[in-house]
């Protein structure tokens, strides 16, 4: 590891520990040379996920993507942002273990579905309405009807 200060190619590490998350691992590093003390994180390496949309073409996965799409479904609503972030974490995590190297947008789209149904009923709504493109009301009623039995149960 090369010193920031220095440019000296030897460091020795002074200290390792897991970060909070356990995502990756935090080093103190000190400078064999001028004795600087710099910290270094250790991540593992993921090959970059593609996501496949309805119209076949691929596109890198996006995290923002879902935060965003989560954030208009609860626009207004009582869920904070930490609440949405842990959701898009959650799901980032399912998708990662789940699918190696493409994932379908239709898969992503349920995934947010079945977060926000035990997240907020409305913002559920809101992001069925949009993401399975209701042509009439009908289909809206359909899918009200489906909330409540499953509340009944």
């Amino acid at each position: 590891m090369k010193c920031p200060a220095c440019d000296y190619m030897e460091t020795k590490v002074v200290d390792s520990r897991l970060t909070s998350d356990g995502a990756s691992i935090r080093r103190r590093r000190e400078c064999l040379k001028c004795e600087k003390r710099f910290t270094t994180y250790e991540y593992v390496e993921h090959v970059p996920l593609m996501v496949v949309k309805r119209d076949g073409r691929r596109q890198p996965f996006d995290s923002k993507k879902i935060i965003s799409g989560l954030v208009k479904a609860c626009e207004k609503r009582p869920v904070s942002i930490e609440n949405i972030e842990n959701v898009s974490r959650e799901i980032e995590r399912t998708i990662q273990k789940k699918y190696d190297r493409e994932v379908d947008s239709r898969d992503i789209g349920e995934l947010i579905m079945e977060k926000l149904a035990g997240l907020d009923e409305v913002a559920y709504v809101r992001f069925a309405s949009v993401y399975r493109q209701f042509r009439d009301v009908n289909q809206f009623m359909n899918e009200l009807k489906h909330i409540l039995d499953k509340e009944k149960k």
